[in-house]
């Protein structure tokens, strides 16, 4: 302990500085917003490398069950396409729907990085940044359904908030009925969440299908987000708790899809009209 000390004693002058240092910096950084800027983006290129090398040992021992992946999402396009006479040829990294004789939402492929699910607030990083079209906000699914949204966009990489954080929630309904509420996760097992909002009088049982409403400019309609696991009666409120087993596997999903609302700002603008009108009355 004597010889910690005076090394301290020693050293003080040296170590104040790099003390000092650091607070300046904290301070430049949370109180500048383009420096705050120039170090996420720098911040996110350099972890984005990282991320990038690491995945590549990692994902070499999980060709098998990437391939099944891959073979089901084909097998999901080549549906999509039957039902729709007349589709023209499309990019390969990216997958347009045309519904009502418009195009509205496309999806750019990429691969996750880095995924956690153990943690209270989980994120993503995505191997497509602002030169492959990706832009803060925009919706992230995989084959099995909705993964999470992007809020942080570098060149080459870009970060989101998975659907397990309690953060974010996200407008889901009943396929069978259209009875709609929202679905959040509480933090707790990474296999479930919880859909709130569905009163007493909707009919519902075990494994019911829940999916995106298309309420949100960010996801389209009818995307997969699991089923019923259990419900019962809230005490003292009219709405029902709902589990819900979440049908993507956080803990093994590798390639998902970004997309993007072609009609977005103009449905926000127009939400903001709205808005700004009722806050006139």
């Amino acid at each position: 302990m004597s010889s910690l000390f005076r090394f301290l004693l020693r050293h003080h002058v040296f170590i104040l500085f790099i003390l000092l240092e650091v607070l300046s910096l904290v301070l430049v950084f949370n109180y500048n917003n383009y420096q705050r800027s120039v170090y996420l983006n720098s911040s996110n290129r350099i972890t984005g490398n990282i991320y990038n090398a690491y995945s590549k040992v990692t994902n070499y021992f999980s060709l098998p069950r990437v391939n099944q992946e891959l073979a089901a999402e084909n097998a999901r396009l080549k549906g999509l396409l039957a039902q729709q006479p007349g589709t023209v040829q499309l990019p390969e990294n990216m997958i347009q729907r045309q519904p009502d004789g418009g195009y509205s939402f496309s999806f750019v492929s990429a691969r996750l990085i880095s995924n956690s699910v153990n943690r209270q607030h989980n994120f993503i990083t995505l191997n497509k940044g602002r030169k492959d079209g990706i832009k803060p906000d925009q919706g992230v699914i995989s084959a099995s359904g909705v993964v999470g949204v992007i809020t942080n966009v570098s060149e080459s990489f870009s970060t989101g908030i998975s659907l397990l954080n309690p953060r974010w929630n996200i407008s889901a309904k009943l396929k069978k009925n259209d009875y709609f509420g929202s679905l959040s996760w509480d933090g707790r097992d990474y296999r479930f969440a919880q859909l709130n909002e569905i009163p007493f009088h909707v009919p519902l049982a075990k494994g019911d299908t829940i999916v995106t409403s298309g309420f949100s400019s960010i996801f389209p309609e009818g995307i997969m987000l699991g089923t019923i696991e259990s419900f019962e009666k809230g005490g003292g409120d009219n709405f029902f708790v709902v589990q819900v087993r979440l049908s993507v596997d956080f803990k093994s999903v590798t390639y998902v899809e970004v997309i993007e609302n072609h009609h977005r700002d103009e449905i926000e603008q127009l939400q903001k009209m709205i808005n700004d009108g009722n806050n006139l009355d």
